[in-house]
């Protein structure tokens, strides 16, 4: 039954910003729609959407995507003339808004988009509250990482 559920989660995923958790602390996740035109939900259908350069911006009182590159079909209607990174807007309830916009401008913690996936046949992007990390915060994570990597292979290794 599990094997199942990996693979439907896996398969409604769109594209992933693994960037966004080696950067940044994530300190809160808001999950949010999108305001797309029709060639880019195509477009997603295939999976052709990055990420990584991308980023939330909150402007007069609202959450705008930049940056989010969505590359478009080639069998794209001839009068459309899609702009792969045009900026997008969220989709977000008001109360979420404002309580981020005080985050983000009182506290300050930045929007990182990280992930984009299929939600009952929706896209969502799920956007996280975060604090830039420093060059040895970085260095600290990796150790740990690969601390718990070696502890697995020894625990493995006592049990068999």
């Amino acid at each position: 039954m599990t094997a199942s559920k990996d693979k439907k989660a896996s398969a409604s995923t769109i594209a992933l910003n693994r960037r966004a958790r080696h950067d940044y602390f994530i300190e809160a996740d808001y999950e949010c729609g999108i305001a797309l035109e029709g060639w880019e939900v195509k477009s997603l259908r295939e999976g052709r959407a990055q990420l990584t350069e991308s980023y939330v911006h909150l402007r007069d009182g609202e959450a705008w995507l930049l940056g989010a590159h969505i590359s478009p079909l080639s069998t794209a209607s001839t009068h459309i003339h899609p702009d792969p990174t045009r900026t997008r807007k969220l989709l977000m309830h008001r109360h979420e808004l404002d309580s981020l916009i005080g985050d983000v401008e009182r506290k300050g913690y930045t929007l990182v988009p990280l992930s984009l996936n299929w939600k009952k046949g929706k896209a969502k992007l799920t956007i996280g509250l975060a604090k830039g990390k420093k060059q040895h915060d970085k260095r600290a994570t990796l150790k740990d990482r690969d601390w718990q990597r070696q502890k697995a292979r020894v625990l493995k290794g006592v049990n068999q």
